[in-house]
């Protein structure tokens, strides 16, 4: 097994036990509801429902990046147990904490001159983050170096194909992402917007959708057409939601029977605080291995 630490942030959207599993090193973001103040720590502080009946309620939510004086704790503590380090961050296209862990990481080569620090950006979310992870969590395992699971991170990170729908137009609308008139109206006609993170890491609205359960078969199609291999697709595939299981159920088992060579079967998991603070409920993600992502 190669000797290097794979780190990244919470906001891979996954699970302690996952995590645990893929041996890697998190490191949290930060979030506020009202006045309170939480580490984004794979919802180990709050439960989602209680964040989004907040939110719903009317109070402002609010999120942090992970500072570099966070990182460079973060990073020194393996630096001082003689690990080389291999970080991915957030797609810069949604945060800037790219920029406080290269600041940290440029730092700490000059305390720790004979070790590797490596900080790429992933340009990618939530579990499609976590997604990417897997993969090089899975290289490092079969003894690859440091430097190949950088290079792969690089290469690849953009055939992690990201689309995503929302139910609720609410927090959207809030965020800027949706005008307040198009979203009184897609509330109004029942428009699930179809979206997708592009080529820069942004979040992109694609398509315009009424009814879920058309945006729901809309998504999967979208996988149909992308992923690699197409319906022989044979790897992992993630799915993230927010207060909204029974939609990703329904995701989910139309991938299974569709999909039937995918890799074990298709994992759900809670949108973290700090995507869902700017979702709000009724979010579901989809994540897959595909054709590059070039817009």
């Amino acid at each position: 097994m190669s000797d290097f630490v794979l780190s990244c942030c919470t906001t891979v959207d996954t699970n302690h036990t996952w995590a645990e599993k893929r041996n890697l090193r998190v490191i949290p973001f930060h979030f506020q509801i009202g006045e309170d103040h939480y580490d984004d720590d794979f919802w180990s502080e709050m439960k989602p429902e209680e964040m989004y009946a907040r939110m719903l309620d009317g109070e402002d939510s609010k999120t942090s990046q992970v500072s570099a004086g966070e990182y460079v704790a973060h990073f020194k503590k393996h630096l001082e147990a003689g690990k080389d380090i291999l970080h991915l961050t957030l797609s810069s296209g949604i945060s800037g904490t790219i920029n406080s862990a290269l600041v940290a990481a440029e730092d700490l080569r000059e305390e720790f001159p004979e070790r590797k620090i490596y900080v790429v950006d992933s340009l990618a979310a939530s579990s499609g983050f976590g997604l990417l992870m897997d993969m090089l969590a899975t290289m490092r395992d079969e003894g690859k170096s440091i430097e190949e699971a950088r290079d792969f991170a690089l290469q690849h990170r953009l055939n992690v194909n990201h689309w995503f729908f929302t139910t609720d137009l609410t927090f959207f609308i809030k965020g800027g992402r949706v005008s307040k008139t198009a979203g009184f109206f897609g509330n109004l006609l029942n428009i699930c917007p179809l979206l997708n993170v592009d080529f820069k890491g942004r979040l992109i609205p694609r398509e315009k959708i009424r009814t879920k359960k058309k945006v729901i078969q809309r998504v999967v199609e979208k996988m149909e057409e992308l992923a690699e291999g197409g319906l022989e697709y044979d790897k992992p595939c993630y799915i993230s939601q927010s207060a909204c299981p029974a939609d990703a159920e329904a995701v989910k088992a139309l991938i299974e029977e569709r999909f039937p060579k995918v890799k074990g079967k298709v994992e759900i998991f809670p949108i973290g605080p700090t995507i869902g603070a700017h979702t709000g409920p009724g979010t579901v993600a989809l994540f897959f291995w595909g054709q590059e992502r070039v817009d």
